[in-house]
């Protein structure tokens, strides 16, 4: 019987990684535990800003402005997103929030003009941290917000409590944090044969007040390494 996964992130991630699950063999269900907010950041013009990075493509829309800059991402995926929103100097770090860092270093002068760096509200603040301590002059803003829906995808919920559920996706702490809020009701047993496949520890951490069949982590944080969990 084909395995039944859960993927909680926020659209529009949710159905793309819906079909990369069905190209696997998985059936997916959509079962966003977030939703993304776009905010209206107050952004330095172009020519203040020496380059951007983002650790999100949604953070993109807010940089419509800003395509002639040379963009450093976070990973692989968001930089191809950009490319499609017209960025023609693309950067990508490959990995993490870390490896960005590095990157900026490489890549930029911290004696130069200040770095835009857009997130998702209320993140991003150890990444300031680190550029500042190499010498920049950073420009911090977020760009959108991710507020928990009110209830469990009403897909999810039948899927759990049939008991036809394998896996289930955590693409960030946040929506971890969630899906445990909007499933603490459910019975305990239903979660016993059910695996969470999350993209960091910190995700992971999260996860620990239901009972598991068992919490993995993803070999590094992309959507390439927690699909890997899978097979």
């Amino acid at each position: 019987m084909t395995r039944t996964v859960l993927v909680t992130r926020p659209q529009p991630g949710a159905a793309e990684t819906a079909r990369r699950l069905a190209d696997m063999g998985y059936a997916p269900v959509l079962a966003p535990v977030t939703q993304i907010v776009p905010l209206a950041p107050r952004l330095p013009v172009p020519a203040l800003i020496q380059a951007v990075l983002a650790t999100s493509a949604n953070a993109l829309p807010a940089l419509e402005r800003h395509c002639t800059l040379p963009l450093l991402a976070v990973g692989d995926a968001t930089a191809g997103k950009a490319r499609a929103r017209g960025f023609a100097v693309v950067h990508s770090a490959g990995r993490d929030a870390e490896a960005l860092a590095e990157l900026a270093i490489r890549v930029c002068d911290p004696a130069g003009l200040p770095l835009l760096f857009v997130s998702q509200q209320g993140q991003g603040r150890p990444l300031v941290r680190a550029l500042r301590a190499a010498g920049f002059t950073v420009v911090h803003r977020s760009a959108y917000a991710a507020r928990p829906v009110p209830a469990l995808p009403e897909p999810a919920h039948t899927a759990l409590c049939r008991r036809e559920v394998g896996a289930v996706l955590f693409f960030s702490p946040a929506t971890a944090r969630a899906f445990v809020a909007l499933t603490a009701s459910l019975p305990a047993d239903l979660f016993a044969p059910v695996e969470a496949l999350a993209i960091s520890p910190a995700a992971a951490a999260a996860l620990a007040p239901l009972p598991w069949q068992r919490i993995r982590v993803a070999a590094a944080p992309n959507q390439d390494e927690l699909l890997g969990l899978l097979q």
